[in-house]
């Protein structure tokens, strides 16, 4: 069977074809600008050339038809036709309390989905235009929603409740949800799989490391605790996310320079995180590279993501009672060879000892521990395009 995997943004939209049977990855594609002037699909039939087309897209429809023509077209498609497509699984940002894994879905799910629309306002709405765009197209193919937030459901009230008014949870579902649940998810079987155990049997710490980052502590394959909050702006430093502060300097701030909640808002997820502190970028290349050639503030910034990010470390280790696997992932984890080394350093009392050698790697599934080392460190790049396709696959055919 092959299955579509779509994952929409705003204005853009990611996706896939992959063959289940195999899981081999067929095509891939991103239409950008949509509703923009200047709307374009790039699309990849893998061995050809990337195929680029520039036309008008008013909607999501718009851009979904683009996809399906290309995965039809004689030279750059990878099926006769539509029939071949056997489901399409959609990565949805936020699915709130309402579900702890991947769902067919349904007028009830659509419904579910409208509802978490507070709780994710610039990401589920757009994911569920995919999902209406898909439905009017392919009315007859099954779709599964795949959710950032489920993996993390299996959080115990201790990990996931803040310290506010219950009422607060009750009334209007204020607690920690996390993200990158799909990555995580992935990364922690992958780890079980390359380890030779089974996920049930250890203890994992995965290192979600991109712009947007977070850590998870997946003990007996069930996250216990995930860095990332109520939003994507708790937890680590980011890319531009401030990361865990005190949320009384929000107030203080604001009354200084004279701006609105909506202006802070902006501050804490636009103008913070490396880019805030280094002043130079929020491309950690472009920061090491400042860093390498005297910029100390720029090598402040560095130290800070480090030490916040081994802070996570420690922290989730005395929760499990110990870890059996550290794995690094996503843009940062799986290229950043002198961020691992740091994150890494001086933990050997915990039992973690890279190796420097080892290390010198990057976009491998691969151990970078000294075989001395009581916890493993492994290099896992994620593939949450797979996770979906996979999850849709077995929800389909109940395989």
């Amino acid at each position: 069977m092959k299955v579509l995997v779509i994952n929409c943004g705003s204005s853009s939209l990611k996706y896939q074809v992959l063959e289940m049977e195999t899981e081999e990855l067929l095509c891939k594609g991103l239409v950008e600008r949509i509703g923009i002037d200047g709307s374009v699909i790039k699309h990849e039939k893998i061995g050809m050339d990337k195929w680029v087309l520039e036309t008008p897209m008013k909607d999501h429809k718009d851009a979904i038809g683009h996809v399906l023509n290309a995965l039809t077209d004689p030279e750059h498609g990878v099926a006769k036709s539509m029939d071949e497509i056997g489901a399409v699984g959609h990565r949805v940002v936020h699915a709130g309390e309402k579900y702890a894994g991947s769902v067919l879905i349904t007028d009830d799910v659509i419904k579910a989905l409208e509802e978490c629309i507070d709780l994710a306002p610039l990401h589920n709405p757009a994911n569920l235009q995919g999902i209406a765009a898909c439905k009017a197209l392919m009315p007859n193919t099954p779709m599964v929603g795949v959710f950032d937030t489920a993996f993390h459901q299996t959080m115990p009230a201790e990990s996931y409740l803040y310290a506010l008014p219950y009422e607060y949870y009750t009334k209007y579902g204020v607690r920690r949800y996390g993200f990158h649940g799909t990555s995580h998810r992935y990364v922690s079987l992958k780890a079980a799989e390359m380890l030779g155990k089974k996920p049930e049997d250890l203890k994992i710490i995965t290192c979600h490391l991109g712009n947007g980052a977070s850590l998870a502590a997946v003990c007996g394959g069930k996250v216990f605790d995930t860095s990332m909050g109520f939003t994507p702006v708790a937890g680590l430093v980011m890319g531009t996310r401030c990361g865990d502060i005190d949320p009384a300097i929000l107030g203080y701030v604001a009354a200084k320079e004279g701006k609105d909640l909506a202006a802070m808002d902006k501050v804490i997820n636009k103008e913070s995180g490396v880019y805030g502190l280094s002043g130079v970028s929020s491309d950690f290349r472009d920061v090491e590279n400042a860093a390498n050639e005297g910029n100390e503030q720029a090598a402040t910034a560095l130290k800070v993501y480090a030490h916040r990010v081994k802070s996570y470390i420690g922290a989730y280790m005395a929760e499990m009672n110990g870890c059996d696997a550290i794995v690094f992932t996503a843009g940062l984890g799986e290229n950043g060879i002198t961020m691992r080394k740091a994150i890494c350093e001086n933990l050997e009392n915990l039992g973690i000892e890279l190796c420097d050698e080892r290390n010198n790697v990057r976009g491998k599934d691969t151990v970078i521990s000294k075989d001395s080392s009581k916890v493993k460190i492994l290099l896992i790049p994620t593939n949450e395009e797979l996770m979906i396709a996979k999850d849709t696959y077995e929800i389909v055919t109940g395989k």
